[in-house]
């Protein structure tokens, strides 16, 4: 109704200007064009702002009702309403209906009861009640999962300035992402074009819930009138529109521009539009002063429209316009841009330098935009070498917005909730972390008015969270959407109540402040305790370390303290309990260093596999890479290399001392297992090595020079998967030839393993039978491990009667690719995860990382795998998880007494409370310290 009301009141706007413009009749019949109202009403339009009518308030049901939706009363919530700036925690009950927040507080009975049976009571118990998560980024539907090449609709390449196009016309509504998403709570996302073009076209905000209409148009949220008419009715208010730019390497790239080139094109676009902006103007000002003289219809120009409503203030960038910008070269450029055009910046999008300009951002044309980012995901392109983990504190010091965002696919947009956990725990305050996917987001992309808050009268999106939203590993155990529950038989892990508070994080001043000083390269190379020197650690909770290749917690002895002293010369422990006990151990030696762990504990060093890390700086620079080996069943390889025969080890090119490989380090990460890089089915023999090393002739550089045969099988298209599993049987049953052959009869005696990347079912069943068709034959076992493993759990029965290991990769899968659809998903959609499946049928399992900057989160991944398992997976496990199994599965043979320690102040390893306070590297006879 509030629809129609505008309609009419804009009418009797014209109806009036005509009156007070034209009483005399004369004038009106022989001046008075017939296209004059047409015109007048378009004319008026131009100066009505984008945004929800004055009378959006009264409304009582939503535009997104779905007729037979039951009303739902939410009691006993904890309330992250978003208001005071995301400060406002209230507790209280919430009411559902007609697809809007009707009530928040302490209901009356009498207004329940008037429901009647038709109330939903859903009793929270105390829980944690937001916003639905809102993505100011996402590709969901145009860049759909799985992936094929009949649903990839995210970019054209036509052209790199395209204003024309629209996100909407790709959408599609069966991407399986929709419910992955939904059950990670995110209710809203900004569709945008991808970044292949400097100007990808017009973005558009969905909702993600199934509509009964099942069409893309009927999941947008107060869609421009645009996508119906060329140029819609003037009688109507103008909603807000969104546009999607790019600026830096990927249109650089995709059309062998360079950024000269790019902002060339940027410019002469927004000339383009600027002219016709101005022809607009000035037939507006002669026809609202009634000059009709040769001036015929309202020019338009439908290529060209989108932009000159850029031009007019009405279009959210990237979200006013939306930027895809990283470097101050390019920021810089976009900034300027905007001043020379006049038109608003919504939101710089990656931004990796712009926490080193703040001062330049807040001299774009308006408002200061809003920057969105990824929280750890960097250093995959030379323009995102500097970003930092600290850009979100630095930047809202700075008084600047910041949202984070999923860029989906490219994060999985079910854990956006997770790039705002990680931000929190680099120092990004509680209430922006949160607002970060929900208000503040809601906010920039113009949809404030409606959602992002818990408000009355605002959409009926919240999730129902099992912890504290910013806690690690938080699910929904509910998620609505227009008042519609989206989780049908949702399952839930019961956590600790301490679970519900807010995690208590390390302290990163220091670090977050180097980033500044040394614009986004820190020195990250740890401190190198001298020979001989003692280190004491003390206020130590617990102490874990490898008896036999097992990890165990270490018994302090009986009697002592809570908190134990622990000292250590040359990397090693010569004595934990208490002080007393401890004195003996030159406690008191003068130039020992002494680090307060404060509840912190000692426990084995995590193994990174998986990613090409030491073997990459930059992995789309070339230069700073080792680069894929040759295939043998895709291309020619020279017989100076030994043929077909040929085989490569991942230990000759190795690089040390990347960033990645550092700041895993810092994160307790110790150890890397790397395969040499490959695109299709050859990859080679693996290496072990330390990432604390600064090249391979320091001591303990080089863990192990061999380690286990790689190869891949998966749906390449070309050569098939038949192919590729007739090679493999050759190789394990065939003539041994060359050094493959050498390589391969190690494999068949079951000396090195053999680590096989699949994760189809079908592919895996395959593997299965083959192994047993070769220890048949050779009547030996071989050591047969899958890496990947997306489907593996649906043979998790059958994997652990073959003693065949799997290191999931990733941890928390997802159906990128069409072999990968078949995942388990875990809570709240599935009761166990696919970690949990495979440990339940007697399945050694290792979690992997699929890209080198990801190394440095393996802590988190195994702490998450363990909360998520409600307790099925011990402290003792997970961190074998990550170290142990990978070692045994990857073929790696390291002493007990030679497994790096880590320290962490203020909690373990796998929590978010703890710090690394310091490395305990035997194999190095040194303890690496991290503080000053």
């Amino acid at each position: 109704m509030y629809h129609l009301g505008i309609v009419l009141g804009s009418s009797l706007l014209v109806v009036l200007f005509f009156v007070s413009h034209y009483s005399n009749p004369t004038i009106l019949s022989t001046e008075h064009p017939s296209h004059a109202s047409a015109a007048i009403s378009r004319c008026l339009q131009l100066r009505a702002q984008a945004g929800p009518p004055q009378n959006f308030r009264q409304r009582l049901q939503s535009d997104r009702f779905e007729a037979g939706t039951n009303p739902v009363l939410i009691r006993n919530a904890k309330i992250w309403t978003g208001a005071r700036n995301g400060t406002q925690v209230i507790k209280g009950d919430i009411l559902l209906d007609k697809g809007l927040i009707k009530s928040i507080g302490h209901l009356h009975d009498a207004r329940i009861q008037a429901y009647g049976k038709d109330l939903i009571v859903v009793d929270a118990k105390g829980a944690w009640v937001t916003p639905g998560i809102v993505d100011t980024h996402s590709h969901l539907g145009d860049a759909s999962s799985p992936a094929l090449d009949g649903a990839e609709d995210d970019n054209s390449l036509k052209a790199t300035i395209q204003p024309w196009l629209r996100s909407l016309d790709g959408l599609n509504t069966h991407d399986d992402a929709y419910q992955l998403s939904i059950a990670g709570g995110v209710t809203t996302s900004l569709v945008l074009p991808g970044s292949a073009n400097a100007i990808g076209g017009q973005a558009f905000v969905i909702k993600l819930r199934e509509t009964a209409e099942k069409s893309p148009s009927s999941m947008l949220l107060e869609p421009p009138y645009h996508i119906n008419e060329s140029f819609p009715n003037p009688n109507l208010p103008p909603r807000w529109r969104h546009m999607k730019h790019a600026c830096g390497e990927n249109p650089s790239d995709v059309y062998k521009d360079t950024r000269m080139d790019t902002i060339w094109a940027f410019r002469q676009a927004y000339n383009t539009a600027k002219q016709i902006k101005e022809r607009q103007d000035e037939y507006c000002a002669r026809a609202l002063s009634n000059d009709w003289e040769n001036l015929s219809d309202f020019p338009e120009v439908l290529q060209w429209e989108a932009l000159v409503d850029v031009l007019r203030g009405r279009v959210k960038a990237s979200s006013n316009v939306n930027i895809h910008c990283y470097e101050a070269v390019d920021l810089d450029g976009l900034v300027r841009l905007s001043n020379e055009f006049q038109f608003s910046i919504a939101a710089f999008h990656h931004a990796s330098e712009a926490y080193l300009v703040p001062n330049l951002l807040k001299q774009a044309y308006g408002e200061p935009p809003a920057i969105a980012l990824f929280a750890t995901n960097a250093r995959y392109k030379r323009e995102a070498y500097r970003a930092s983990e600290f850009a979100p504190r630095l930047l809202a010091q700075q008084g600047l917005t910041v949202l984070m965002k999923s860029d989906h696919p490219v994060l999985n947009s079910r854990y956006l909730l997770y790039e705002a956990q990680q931000a929190y725990f680099y120092g990004f305050p509680e209430n922006l972390a949160i607002a970060s996917v929900t208000s503040n987001s809601a906010e920039v992309m113009g949809m404030g008015h409606r959602i992002g808050y818990v408000k009355e009268g605002y959409d009926a999106d919240l999730v129902v969270w099992d912890s504290h939203p910013l806690a690690l590993g938080a699910t929904p155990m509910q998620v609505f959407i227009d008042g519609i529950p989206q989780l049908e038989s949702p399952y839930a892990v019961v956590k600790p109540d301490s679970f519900q508070n807010s995690p208590r994080v390390p302290n990163f001043d220091d670090e977050a402040q180097k980033a500044i000083t040394y614009e986004g390269l820190p020195p990250l190379v740890p401190k190198k305790s001298p020979l001989n020197t003692t280190v004491i650690f003390k206020n130590v909770r617990t102490i874990h370390q490898f008896n036999e290749g097992v990890v165990e917690q270490i018994d302090m002895p009986q009697g002592e303290a809570i908190f134990a002293t622990v000292v250590t010369r040359n990397g090693s422990i010569i004595c934990y309990g208490s002080e007393e006990k401890c004195s003996a151990s030159t406690l008191q030696e003068p130039n020992a260093s002494v680090i307060d762990l404060d509840g912190g504990s000692i426990s084995p060093g995590l193994v990174s596999f998986g990613s090409p890390l030491g073997l990459q700086s930059i992995d789309q620079e070339p230069s700073t890479n080792d680069g894929n080996v040759y295939d043998p069943l895709r291309q020619y390889i020279p017989d100076i290399l030994g043929g077909d025969s040929a085989i490569i080890r991942a230990i000759d090119g190795l690089q040390y001392g990347t960033r990645d490989a550092l700041l895993a380090y810092r994160s307790g990460v110790t150890l890397a297992v790397t395969a040499p890089s490959h695109r299709r089915f050859f990859s080679g023999l693996g290496a072990a090595f330390s990432l604390g090393a600064s090249h391979k002739l320091e001591d303990g550089a080089v863990v192990q020079e061999i380690t286990a045969m790689h190869i891949s099988i998966r749906h390449f298209s070309k050569p098939s998967v038949s192919t590729q599993i007739a090679v493999l049987r050759r190789l394990l049953l065939g003539p041994s030839d060359g050094a493959t052959g050498s390589w391969f009869n190690e494999v068949k005696s079951g000396k090195i393993p053999l680590v096989v990347e699949a994760h189809s079912a079908d592919i895996i069943a395959t593997l299965i039978v083959l192994k047993k068709e070769v220890e048949a034959e050779t009547r030996k076992e071989i050591r047969l491990t899958i890496s990947g493993g997306a489907e593996a759990h649906l043979l998790a029965k059958e994997l652990g009667e073959a003693n065949i290991g799997v290191i999931l990769n990733p941890l928390r899968p997802f159906p990128y690719v069409w072999e990968d659809r078949r995942i388990l998903p875990g809570p709240p959609i599935s009761n166990n995860s696919a970690i949990m499946e495979l440990i339940s049928n007697n399945v050694v399992v290792g979690i992997g990382c699929e890209e080198i900057w990801s190394a440095r989160n393996l802590p988190f991944d195994l702490g998450w795998a363990a909360i998520e398992s409600g307790g099925r997976i011990s402290k003792e496990a997970a961190i074998a998880i990550g170290s142990a199994n990978v070692l045994k599965l990857l073929g790696v043979h390291i002493e007990d007494t030679k497994i790096d320690l880590v320290a962490t102040r203020g909690g373990d390893l796998l929590n978010f409370e703890s710090k690394v306070a310091a490395i305990l590297s035997r194999r190095q006879q040194a303890t690496h310290l991290f503080t000053d």
